[in-house]
């Protein structure tokens, strides 16, 4: 492959999304940000609904904007349904944060498969996945089964589905590893879950936005996903959760709130859940962080997940030969090469890993670190071009080659 800027020039040439990256807020030209798989940035689109949202809705509307919030995270919802996953309408809903959701459908998961004592998940799954996961196991007596997993190649079907017997009730596994980005096998795993009786249950965070889904293909039950990284709704912006049709009557949440109740103004005693996706809320829709959700999973939904998807993975193919070729030994792959098993950030491992991320914020390249060791590059289709990646890999090229990088203190990275 060519390596030079000219090379990277041509390609943003012939990018076909590449013109989304100027409905993004973008004020530094210097800056690479490679920390969309962590927080994505702002449309302008956004700006602007926010604004109306603020001083017209909000300011002047007052109570009466209710009747347009009131349906929000259904909107949201369907929106992402048909435009990002790739489901039906009525199968996804926005709600709470990633972590309620994954307690939600858990225990609504649990709870469907009376007498089944063990939750099973891999012991490399995002951290607040296996805290809930393990709150659950210690709430209820049941048994947390953890299958191994190697923390570069990700989730090994075949090792799931060895950890998979009668008593299995949940299995919840994340779509995309957090660490290296590394897509799980969804079809086989799921086909494995169902042949024992088993409900699955998939995090989507770095899945959403990025790659393709195969929730519909796969027959998986439940998901969960944010919506501010690849999604672009900003900090602190709603989770959305997805629950297959079929399912949705036969589940019911462990918190029960109004907006989840069956003709919530009538104000009736008692708890009666709604018949639909509504169900799986529980209160007052997030609306300022609603409206964030609904322009970034429009953005998505125009542009195409299969046309974005694939640029993810020729920037990531391109971002693995620069530090191949430039690097080599001092800069090892902690992802998968195949693009077809790889999300849209890559990993590399390097005892001086800290030290070097901290050198490229110096160099204004934002990327971020992940233990042990890791480096992680996240690159965002919507609005990173080839030639951001040849110009952040091009400043850690001299941040190693002169050894700026090991002025910083290696002892911080436990603490930052």
């Amino acid at each position: 492959m060519d390596h030079s800027r000219q090379y990277a020039e041509s390609l943003d040439t012939e990018d076909p999304i590449g013109h989304y990256r100027s409905r993004f807020h973008i004020t530094d030209s210097d800056l690479v940000y490679f920390d969309g798989n962590s927080l994505g940035r702002l449309p302008l689109a956004t700006r602007e609904r926010l604004r109306d949202a603020v001083d017209r809705e909000w300011g002047h509307d007052l109570i009466r904007g209710w009747d347009t919030w009131i349906d929000l995270a259904r909107s949201v919802g369907d929106l992402l349904a048909s435009g990002v996953l790739h489901v039906r309408p009525g199968e996804v809903v926005l709600s709470d944060s990633t972590s309620v959701n994954v307690y939600k459908l858990a225990a609504a998961a649990l709870d469907a498969r009376p007498g089944r004592r063990v939750i099973v998940t891999d012991d490399d799954n995002f951290p607040t996945d296996r805290y809930v996961l393990e709150g659950l196991a210690a709430a209820r007596g049941l048994e947390l089964r953890l299958v191994e997993t190697d923390i570069d190649a990700g989730v090994d079907p075949a090792r799931v589905a060895a950890a998979l017997d009668d008593d299995v009730a949940l299995v919840c596994l994340s779509h995309v590893a957090y660490r290296s980005g590394a897509i799980a096998d969804m079809v086989a795993i799921t086909t494995a879950a169902h042949r024992v009786g088993a409900l699955t249950l998939w995090d989507l965070c770095h899945s959403a936005g990025a790659v393709r889904v195969p929730l519909h293909e796969s027959g998986a039950d439940l998901a969960v996903g944010c919506t501010y990284k690849y999604l672009n709704a900003g900090p602190g912006a709603p989770a959305f959760l997805y629950v297959r049709q079929e399912l949705q009557a036969a589940l019911r949440q462990p918190i029960w709130g109004w907006f989840g109740r069956r003709d919530q103004f009538a104000m009736a005693p008692g708890y009666d859940p709604a018949t639909s996706i509504d169900r799986f809320l529980v209160g007052t829709p997030p609306v300022l962080g609603g409206y964030a959700a609904l322009e970034g999973a429009r953005i998505t939904a125009e542009a195409g997940i299969d046309a974005v998807a694939l640029k993810g993975a020729q920037l990531t193919d391109y971002a693995i030969d620069l530090a191949s070729a430039w690097l080599g030994d001092r800069l090892a792959l902690a992802s998968p090469r195949d693009s077809a098993v790889r999300g849209s950030h890559v990993t590399f491992h390097s005892p001086e890993a800290w030290q070097m991320c901290q050198a490229l914020k110096a160099a204004k390249v934002i990327p971020d670190f992940r233990t042990p060791d890791r480096l992680r590059i996240g690159l965002a289709p919507l609005y990173t071009r080839f030639v951001d990646v040849h110009e952040g890999m091009t400043r850690l090229r001299s941040i190693v080659e002169s050894g700026t990088h090991l002025s910083f203190d290696a002892t911080l990275s436990r603490v930052t």
